[in-house]
């Protein structure tokens, strides 16, 4: 049985992948610092699987305490989800940004090293692809040019793995480049909690629905798409963080870098998921327009031949799939973990 440790596996995409690396037999070690999660995550996650998780309340930058993990444990595999992740603060605070995401990868990569562990599957995003490259996208695309210092911290961050993958021809790198997922797990017992106001389109309809927010601001509707307000190729969570589960089945086998997109290739617009959202939850969204957001791309949607076809891996779950487990998580949980 193999040993998966989970950097920053505590957070949303995490907790998901966790619950789906248990039911598929691996042992799974979160090591977060809780800064965008909670501990209350990882014991519902035990809850929903019946399995233990060990887990370290350790900032992964800190390469002394990340050594004494990889010290204890026979660790085959890391799945890198630690960083910051807010556009908006990211562009406040870009020395922070810079700061932290780089240098968890460079941390996990020295303790890799020294430790022999020769496995990473990197938590990427399609904002790497930037402005220029025309939708939908593909992995043989160049990296683009970001918006955002959160952006720019993706690229550097695939920049620096490939490098070291070349550098180490024993070292296996896999970089997931998520599209926006959305959705909880089915249990209600796990779903995405952001700390102070949502910068993401779900949890923001979802709070608006509950009562915690008055109203949602979709911003823009004179885009070229199909009702003017911007698509984006929306993704279950637990889609994935299956997803995660085939690269890790596929990482033992390859060496160097490879890429694939995790998305489901149909873009929706932000009318259709608040209009999805209502219809199969049986509710009303709150909601007004206003002007276009600096950094919005109008369009932004996937091309996922690739995962099909190397990982055996695509999308499963619908729409209202994402609307309906939204709901039950917010509304089961309408402070989220902090109950």
């Amino acid at each position: 049985m193999k040993t998966i440790l989970l950097a920053g596996g505590a957070g949303y995409i995490g907790s998901h992948t966790a619950v789906e690396l248990l039911n598929a037999g691996y042992d799974v070690i979160i090591a977060d610092n809780y800064s965008n999660s909670s501990p209350e995550a990882v014991r519902r996650v035990e809850e929903i699987t019946g399995k233990t998780v060990k887990t370290y309340e350790v900032d992964i930058k800190d390469t002394e305490k990340l050594e004494k993990i990889f010290q204890e444990n026979n660790i085959d595999a890391v799945i890198h989800f630690a960083g910051l992740k807010s556009v908006g603060e990211s562009i406040e605070k870009p020395v922070l940004y810079y700061r932290n995401n780089i240098d968890t990868t460079l941390s996990l990569l020295e303790c890799m090293e020294k430790f022999n562990v020769n496995n990473i599957i990197f938590s990427s995003s399609a904002t790497v692809y930037g402005e220029e490259n025309p939708v939908p996208y593909t992995e043989d695309m160049k990296r683009g040019t970001c918006t955002n210092p959160y952006g720019w911290t993706k690229v550097m961050m695939e920049q620096i793995l490939e490098d070291t993958a070349k550098a180490n021809k024993n070292l296996s790198v896999v970089l997931l480049r998520y599209f926006n997922p959305i959705g909880a797990h089915e249990s209600g017992k796990i779903g995405e909690d952001p700390k102070g106001i949502p910068n993401n389109l779900m949890p923001y309809v979802s709070q608006v629905a509950v009562g915690k927010r008055e109203k949602l601001t979709v911003f823009g509707r004179d885009y070229d798409t199909k009702d003017g307000t911007c698509t984006r190729d929306y993704i279950h969570v637990v889609d994935l963080a299956k997803g995660h589960v085939k690269a890790v089945e596929y990482i033992f086998e390859h060496k160097g870098t490879e890429i694939f997109n995790l998305g489901t290739g149909t873009p929706y617009s932000v009318t259709e998921i608040v209009e999805t959202f209502e219809k199969v939850n049986s509710l009303k969204v709150n909601h007004v327009y206003g002007g276009r957001r600096q950094g919005d791309l109008p369009e932004c949607f996937a091309n996922a031949d690739k995962a099909l076809k190397v990982l055996g891996w695509k999308t499963e779950k619908t729409l209202d799939d994402m609307c309906r487990d939204s709901w039950r998580w917010q509304k089961n949980n309408p402070d989220g973990y902090n109950k």
